[in-house]
């Protein structure tokens, strides 16, 4: 099983900088997603900065939500020094 959100910082291209339980912190490009069903209001950025962590993944008032697997499967690992917003 792959670790579960501890934090997550939204950031103004439509990414999400994640800090995982494990210490491990990756960059989410949510743009891909955007044009797909309910995953279409995150366009608006106000919104989108809404993000939070609930139950070890990210989720927006609406109940969007992405699975913490995918997060990790398909973000990219950042350095240490790179995870100002």
């Amino acid at each position: 099983m792959n670790p579960r959100v501890k934090d997550v910082f939204p950031r103004k291209d439509h990414t999400l900088l994640i800090v995982f339980k494990n210490g491990e912190t990756k960059l989410y490009d949510c743009k891909p997603i955007l044009n797909f069903g309910v995953f279409q209001e995150l366009n608006d950025l106000n919104y989108f900065l809404m993000v939070k962590v609930e139950h070890g993944t990210v989720v927006w008032p609406h109940e969007q939500d992405i699975c913490p697997d995918t997060l990790y499967l398909e973000g990219k690992e950042v350095e240490k020094e790179c995870n100002a917003v």
